[in-house]
Formats: C-alpha cells, structure tokens, sequence
C-alpha cells in the first residue's frame, strides 16, 4: 500500500508505518497558499474565483504527476480523498478502480434535506421548511454549473466534461463507492446517493513525543484550538483565550496552535499557549473543548465524550455546527467575545454532558477501520 501525498506529509506517513510517495516537490508552500488563505472564503464570489483559479492550475500538475506514476505501476485499487477528485479521474482514465474517503460528507449534495456552505442550515420544516431547502440546493447546483461554465475547458482537462451524472450524482466522487466517515447519528435525514455508506469516523493521530499539557489536579481544564489551518485567525483568537483566561481564575485555559512541529509551551497564570495537542491521548482530560467545527477535531471530541463550544469559520464547519447543535453535543459560540461566558455555562451544563456520554457510547461500538478493511478486500478478493 502506498500514501501518494505532498512533500510535507512525508515525514508522518513514515512515522505511521506506510510508505509514501510525494507528489510535486518543492511546492509546498504554493499548496498551502491556496487551501490556508489568509482570510476566510466562505461564499465570498471573488475569493471564491481566485482560489479556484490558482488551484485549477495546480490540479493540473498534479493530474501529470500522477499519470506518470501510475503508468509506471498503476494500483490494484485507488482510494482518493474528496478535496483531490483529479485523482480519480486520473484512475479512471487509466482503467483503476477507485472510491472516494470523505471526512465532510455533510457537502454531498442530495435530493433532499438542507444544503451545505449556506451558513450551517438545519433542516426546513412544513412546505415552508421544504421549499426553503429546495431553493437552497438549486442555488448551490446553479452557482456550481456556473463555475463549471467559466473554467470549462480546465476543467474538462481534468477530466471532467459535466459535473454531474445521468442519475443526478456529483462526478468528483466515484460512483462506485463512497467511505464517508461520518455518523449516521449526527447527520441530518436525507436520501444519500446509492454509492455513499455511512462508515464511521476514521480517527488517526500521528505518533508525537510532545509532552502533556499542564493539567492540575481538581481543575477544569478547556482547551482552544482552531485545528492546523486558519492561521489569519489564529492571533485574534489567542487574544480572546487570554481575556477569558482572566474572567475565569478558577478554570485552566490551554490555546493549541496545532503545529506538530512547534515545541512552544508558555504559561501565564491559568493561561497556557501550546504549540500542539495529541487529540487522542489528551482530550479525556479536559472538561470542555472550544474547536472551530472541522472534521477531525469534531469527532476526536465526540469520541472521547467531551462537550464542545463551536466557532465555525469556514467551509464545511458551520454546517458540521449545526449538525452538533442539533443534536445536544455542543453549543454554538458566535463571537469571540462571549468566550468566557460561554465557557462558564457549558462546564455547568449536565445536559451537554450526558448527550455526549451517549455519542461516545455510540461511537465505541463502531469500528470503522475494520469495515473499510473489509470492503477492501471483498473488491481485490
């Protein structure tokens, strides 16, 4: 099995036991530039078009890399992740087989239900509710066939002359199998296309000699983190952390910059900045966790049976924050401001705490890993 990744990922991948392959060299930091811009995106039409623009180009060299590495020795089966969808057209061009891993699966686009990037809807309800999500849909399958129109010959060239099958379905994804690891549980009811199962959550933390954070006993302790991008936000809400931290003597705020690179550790009082966290060694030790809504950090929290406070800032998060809110597991943090606030509330909240006791629950009896593994096999058997 090989990892085919960037230059950067390298060193994680061989910490994880794999081999790996990088693809374009030396251009790290023009991947980085595009999906870690310093400003949010959110449906703002210009960002929008500039980021599509620089990452159309880049997806082009990519679909040229990996045409010459799978000429060379093309995979029995191809497994993309959904933010590189070139990479299964590149398979099936190629005659590979290939399937999609999705961690968001709240973007997949379906006849019915709310849609996603509008602001976190939850569902409509009534013939108002209804029509309302309808409209909502067509707006986001209009405004994507718009993009498509006015890039359609990069677009095409890479291998994707329609952004949507016969039957409706989304063609970035593979219409033969779709890994979406998320929790039927957590997910709004919709009628998901025939390739989508509902795996689970495909939990990874990469091996990390950093020390724990300091915990000190009978304390509650919080941590802030806004995951390993959004680095435009990150100073503005370290500022936040430390006001709180002032509010709250008698709660330990610790603010991860999740950097697994970084060895910072600093300490003011109840205020601690950490260069990176462990989400899966450290998170049962904490009485409340403030994240902005991405995948990762959304379900290690979950899993560990720890409330959560949600300030989504982009993409997919505030549609993964209504997803939380919905269902009792964390309540929704609008501003900054309110940090301290909230924070008091949610630690006094027993009914946050036993809505996640039963996500955890829920979550231990899954075993994800293992139906991926056996999926696999059934298609190379």
């Amino acid at each position: 099995m090989r990892v085919v990744s960037t230059e950067a990922a390298q060193g994680q991948i061989a910490a994880s036991g794999l081999t790996g392959v990088a693809l374009l060299p030396g251009r790290d930091a023009e991947i980085r530039a595009i999906v870690e811009p310093d400003h949010a995106v959110r449906s703002h039409p210009l960002r929008l078009h500039t980021q599509l623009r620089a990452n159309l180009a880049l997806l082009g060299d990519f679909r040229a890399a990996l045409l010459a590495l799978w000429q060379a020795g093309p995979p029995d089966l191809l497994i993309a992740d959904f933010t590189l969808p070139v990479a299964g057209a590149v398979a099936r061009g190629l005659g590979i087989p290939w399937w999609t891993s999705h961690p968001s699966c709240c973007v997949i686009e379906t006849p019915d239900g709310p849609p996603a990037y509008l602001g976190g809807w939850h569902p409509g309800h009534g013939p108002l509710g209804r029509l309302r999500d309808a409209a909502g849909r067509r707006l986001i399958r209009t405004f994507k066939r718009a993009v498509h129109r006015l890039h359609r010959t990069q677009i095409r060239d890479l291998g994707f002359p329609s952004l949507y099958r016969d039957d409706g379905s989304e063609a970035v994804y593979s219409d033969e199998r779709v890994l979406a690891f998320s929790l039927a549980k957590l997910e709004f009811p919709r009628r998901w296309p025939a390739a989508v199962e509902l795996v689970g959550p495909v939990l990874y933390t990469p091996p990390s000699a950093v020390p724990e954070p300091p915990f000190v006993p009978g304390r509650d302790h919080v941590l802030v983190t806004l995951g390993t991008h959004l680095r435009w936000r990150k100073e503005e809400m370290v500022a936040a952390v430390r006001r709180a931290a002032a509010e709250l003597p008698g709660v330990e705020l610790h603010w991860s910059d999740g950097d697994v690179r970084s060895g910072r550790r600093e300490s003011a009082g109840n205020f601690h900045r950490l260069g990176y966290v462990p989400y899966a060694r450290d998170l049962p030790s904490y009485a409340l966790v403030v994240h902005h809504g991405g995948a990762g950090v959304m379900y290690h929290t979950l899993r560990a049976g720890v409330p959560a406070l949600v300030l989504p800032v982009d993409y997919d998060q505030f549609d993964h924050a209504a997803r939380l809110e919905a269902a009792g597991v964390a309540r929704r943090l609008r501003r900054p401001e309110d940090l301290a606030t909230q924070v008091a509330d949610a630690l006094k909240d027993a009914g946050l705490r036993a809505a996640c006791r039963r996500f955890q629950d829920i979550l231990a009896t899954k075993a994800p890993e293992e139906r991926v593994a056996e999926l696999v096999a059934q298609r190379l058997g």
